[in-house]
């Protein structure tokens, strides 16, 4: 084997210039990736759930068919006359609810375009109707800021 500058051989050449050009294809993209949003639960207790128990125009609240499904949006069960969560039920609906959150990005987070009318962009199928006709909804901005990881004050 043919030495280059007295250390390295031919078949060493190939493979060092192989990592450099690995590095220099993957280094741009793993400096420019941002680190994924953290869901945080003070945001989601004051601000999102809120949401779930609320009466909209045309629509019931999410708690009512949500908390007797057995869908991947399952909410907790309010209790007997109890017009919200307990802390162990928030808890629990916090962890379910992150299931359905890719962080950072809520055009794909199934929180956020389940619920919003196709025409918003929304997916085509929510037997509960439309709770949300556009992104220009308040409350779908609510959600949108807690998938974009937006901290309670």
């Amino acid at each position: 084997m043919k030495e280059i500058a007295g250390v390295f051989s031919a078949g060493d050449e190939v493979d060092i210039l192989s990592a450099i050009f690995s590095i220099a294809v993957t280094l741009p993209a793993s400096l420019s990736a941002e680190p994924k949003p953290v869901l945080d639960y003070g945001f989601y207790k004051s601000r999102v759930e809120p949401i779930f128990l609320a009466k909209k125009d045309g629509h019931t609240r999410c708690v009512v068919c949500h908390s007797d499904s057995n869908n991947t949006f399952h909410l907790e069960k309010l209790g007997l006359r109890a017009n919200a969560w307990t802390e162990e039920q928030s808890r629990r609906n916090f962890e379910m609810v992150a299931k359905l959150v890719n962080p950072g990005d809520p055009e794909s987070s199934l929180l956020t375009q389940h619920p919003l009318a196709p025409e918003a962009g929304g997916h085509a199928f929510h037997s509960g109707g439309r709770q949300f006709e556009s992104k220009n909804d308040e409350d779908w901005k609510t959600l949108v800021a807690f998938v974009n990881g937006a901290k309670a004050p």
